[in-house]
């Protein structure tokens, strides 16, 4: 295996079917799914993140599943070494490796490589968000477009998160992120075939509402109740996951399971319309990057084209 050995990629927003199709594809081309999902990785929120389950995980090989403590923090160049040790080890096992995920972040780096940017202290980040708190996402935009103006320009103000990590770089290095990511070293990652799962909007949230009742229904409280228990740091990505601040409100008695549940809807929602978004802009096909969208609700009649794509890219990349 060298870093220029295809890969698969299948992607898109939650619950639009890419854990089905990934099991699909890797039965029939003898693949091996690694997880590309940035909450999926975490083992102490399986039924919040909809890991697969074990009747799936016995059908395939599944790798990076659970693999990591919530007490600990998976940034994408953290999984993305990862991956790339699990890429080659699939490799020797002759198989094909399968990336599946809707954390665009994290193919990104694979895919594309990553910015060499220095560890920001957790005293900064934890200041950045206070800031963020204060001065609400539109005001703390315009902040940082004094210190960073390229980041800021690029970020909506409703992304809390991006908006943060640009002003922790910016304070702690003196350096914008921007100029950080201009930096960044070229990149030899492996070529991939990417299947983009897009589903009409309608479709996905009527989905994502669905899967909600059954992660309630199925332990997801009792799961989030376990894991506040840890007291762990709030910082924590693992303490983020949509659905456990929602939970977490309802086990403090500050609102009904019912609010709950229609706010942890609401904001899967949310995020699914923001992977949506990426998915559709910022990962284009290149000659590293062919890909197909599936634009319907996944369903076993959009297999035969699909299997085609990946066969097609297959024999190109193997000439």
């Amino acid at each position: 295996m060298t870093s220029e050995s295809p890969v698969i990629v299948i992607a898109g927003p939650t619950a639009s079917g890419k854990s089905r199709l990934a099991l699909a594809v890797a039965r029939e081309f003898a693949g091996t799914i690694i997880n590309a999902d940035s909450m999926q990785v975490y083992r102490d929120l399986r039924v919040l993140t909809a890991r697969p389950p074990d009747e799936e995980l016995a059908l395939v090989p599944h790798r990076l599943y659970g693999a990591i403590d919530a007490a600990e923090s998976c940034s994408a160049g953290r999984w993305r070494d990862l991956a790339l040790i699990e890429i080659a080890r699939v490799r020797r096992e002759r198989r094909l490796p399968i990336l599946v995920g809707g954390t665009g972040l994290y193919l990104s780096a694979l895919l594309e490589g990553i910015a060499d940017i220095p560890a920001v202290p957790a005293s900064i980040v934890a200041e950045a968000r206070a800031l963020h708190a204060r001065l609400g996402g539109a005001e703390f935009r315009r902040a940082l477009a004094a210190l960073d103006p390229a980041s800021a320009s690029k970020l909506p103000a409703a992304d809390t998160q991006r908006l943060v990590r640009a002003f922790a770089v910016v304070s702690a290095t003196g350096i914008p992120l921007s100029t950080w990511q201009q930096r960044q070293a070229p990149h030899h990652g492996p070529a991939a075939g990417a299947v983009i799962v897009l589903p009409p909007r309608d479709a996905l949230y009527a989905a994502i509402d669905r899967r909600l009742e059954r992660m309630f229904a199925d332990g997801a409280i009792d799961e989030v109740r376990d894991l506040l228990a840890r007291q762990l740091s709030p910082l924590l990505p693992a303490m983020k996951a949509v659905g456990v601040r929602e939970i977490g409100g309802y086990l403090a008695g500050e609102h009904t399971r019912d609010a709950a549940l229609a706010a942890a809807q609401q904001a899967t929602r949310r995020y699914a319309k923001r992977q949506y978004t990426w998915f559709r802009s910022r990962l284009p096909a290149s000659k590293k990057l062919r890909k197909t969208i599936l634009d319907t609700q996944f369903s076993e009649k959009s297999l035969p084209g699909i299997f085609s794509f990946i066969r097609q890219f297959l024999l190109t990349e193997s000439k």
